[in-house]
């Protein structure tokens, strides 16, 4: 008897907390979040019912507890109705028809989802903070202080933040936009016009959550936990006293809302609590797995709180990386192989003249491409020839014409690209700036002597061999993957984020050499099976197994020199990765 009272007084309290729950979405749209969660503490409470042998009692959760900032009217308004047709279908479900339609009409005219911009409102205001006494708003819809705080019950709650934010990227806000983020970071952040338009709604709710019990987690474009976004945003974010308590690493997304269409986004959500354990989850072949740890960073791995600055030099003994040339001339400079084969042979334009050039599409997919790449010293040479001098003239004119002042001088050099950072002699390891992420191994690579790197890639310019060995390294895969942005869920590189910042220990020459090996053995594969592309050899599931085996063994070298000891899958690399970066960083052995 005594443990049947015991279990009733703890449902009978578990009802009572879910009265004090409070949802706020600022973001909220047409309200399809707060009527989800309406319907599944609904849910919740009619199970409690029932099992208090109470079914079809009267719920004791407001809809007033159910909070919304909406930027425009219309969707402002369908939120609202769209609560109170929510409490209308709860009520038929778990308390019968005629109870619910008693109820329901005439329409509710109080209304708990505010019109109006949320980066400049006072979100307090719309979402009182717990154990404030009564909501000032509440009161104005009701006719006493005591119905008030019937409808909002707030007193010893919780509030939970969620939402959908509005997708923006940095390049892409509107002036507008810019302007909010302006009113929510300046003065606190530096650096901020870096930041994605829903960086502000995270910067809001760890704010809000330091007056009141509050947790929040939002969906959010990827690029917030990567790359140059991580050093400003969240040592900002985490000053607040705001931890993550759980994350969705990224995935592809598609919703009904504006600008959201098929874009990549990962899921985190903020506490103050001292959570444990913490939840990560990832998608995998066959659905979601759910990892369980004592800390996620904001790169959303489970490590420490480390964040990844850029670096203008290697924090190892490795080749400083550059970027590519970039023309800057308008395409007068570029060629295809079609035109250069008839400058050469139609216009006697001299082949030293001509010279392969290699994007990121020609070194992955095999394509060719030409340029004119002419020397200072072979300009007064090259000029003479009448179809060189008409390129070369278009290059000064397009210059000539930019808004730019720096492009405007550069009209005086009309034979060289806007950019240069080779000789054109070099031999070279190149890696694609962006490539994709279903491949196993970066795409990186060694072209001969004479071919120009494009502005899409990085480059090693005259390189020891051995370098090539710690790009292609798996180990080196993850982390670049973890602390470099992204273009959707593809990589982005970056030579100050990815490869100067990559941690490694003092090489040997004994090191050094088993590491050159390696790297012959993966170019030796692949050119053993000539004329395949970088595309067709790294296709997911069609690495030619010879090819396979050079990558292992590299693996293998890079991790042993690196750890003494191979790595057990890809978590355990980032990891170790984590943990050595910050040893660099701190000169700890």
């Amino acid at each position: 008897m005594q443990a049947a009272g015991n279990n009733r007084r703890k449902l009978g309290n578990l009802r009572k907390s879910l009265a004090r729950i409070r949802v706020f979405d600022p973001a909220c749209g047409s309200g399809n979040f707060l009527v989800i969660a309406y319907k599944e503490l609904r849910g919740i409470e009619a199970e409690i019912n029932a099992r208090l042998g109470e079914a079809g009692r009267r719920s004791t959760i407001p809809l007033t507890n159910f909070r919304g900032i909406e930027l425009n009217s219309f969707p402002a308004e369908i939120a609202r109705l769209a609560l109170i047709i929510a409490e209308y279908q709860c009520d038929v479900a778990h308390r019968g028809q005629a109870e619910a339609l008693a109820e329901f009409l005439p329409l509710d005219a109080r209304n708990w989802i505010t019109c109006g911009n949320a980066l400049r409102l006072d979100w307090r205001s719309v979402c009182p903070p717990a154990g404030t006494g009564v909501d000032q708003r509440a009161e104005d819809l009701f006719h006493t202080p005591q119905q008030a705080g019937r409808a909002f019950a707030n007193e010893g709650g919780t509030t939970f933040i969620c939402g959908n934010p509005p997708y923006r990227g940095s390049q892409w806000k509107s002036k507008e936009q810019k302007e909010d983020l302006k009113a929510v970071f300046d003065g606190r952040v530096k650096n901020w016009k870096s930041l994605d338009y829903v960086s502000g709604w995270f910067m809001k709710a760890a704010d809000y959550a330091r007056a009141t019990p509050a947790d929040c987690a939002f969906v959010a474009t990827n690029s917030i936990c990567q790359g140059r976004q991580v050093p400003v945003l969240w040592p900002a974010l985490f000053a607040t006293g705001a931890r993550i308590a759980f994350a969705h690493n990224s995935f592809k997304w598609a919703n009904l809302a504006k600008y959201n269409a098929g874009v990549s986004v990962v899921i985190v959500g903020l506490s103050r609590r001292p959570a444990t354990p913490r939840r990560l989850f990832t998608l995998a072949d066959g659905g979601t797995t759910r990892r369980t740890c004592t800390h996620i960073n904001a790169y959303l791995i489970a490590a420490p709180d480390v964040i990844v600055t850029p670096r203008p030099k290697p924090l190892a003994d490795v080749a400083d990386m550059q970027f590519g040339n970039m023309p800057n001339d308008g395409g007068h400079l570029l060629l295809s192989f079609s035109q250069a084969d008839a400058a050469i042979n139609a216009h006697d334009v001299p082949s030293k003249f001509i010279k392969p050039i290699v994007g990121s599409k020609e070194f992955i997919r095999g394509e060719e491409r030409r340029c004119i790449w002419v020397a200072d010293s072979e300009y007064a040479e090259a000029k003479e020839n009448a179809w060189l001098c008409a390129r070369f003239e278009a290059v000064r004119r397009h210059r000539l014409s930019s808004r730019s002042e720096t492009t405007r001088q550069l009209a005086n050099t009309p034979h060289r690209f806007g950019e240069v950072r080779q000789r054109g002699d070099e031999q070279t390891i190149v890696i694609p700036g962006v490539s994709s992420e279903h491949r196993e191994y970066f795409p990186v690579g060694l072209v001969p002597p004479g071919a120009i790197i494009s502005n899409s890639n990085f480059a090693l310019y005259d390189a020891p061999l051995w370098n090539l060995a710690i790009l292609a390294s798996r180990l080196h895969l993850v982390w670049v993957g973890a602390v470099c942005s992204r273009l959707e869920t593809r990589f982005r590189y970056s030579n100050t984020l990815g490869w100067n910042t990559f941690p490694l220990p003092p090489l040997t020459q004994n090191d050094k050499a088993r590491l050159a090996e390696c790297a012959k053995d993966i170019l030796l594969a692949r050119e053993a099976c000539f004329p395949a592309t970088i595309a067709d050899l790294y296709a997911p599931g069609a690495t030619p197994e010879p090819l396979c085996r050079a990558h292992a063994r590299n693996d293998e070298v890079v991790e042993r020199i690196q750890a003494g000891r191979r790595f057990r899958n890809d978590t355990d690399r980032l990891e170790w990765l984590f943990e050595a970066y910050v040893k660099g960083q701190t000169g700890v052995a």
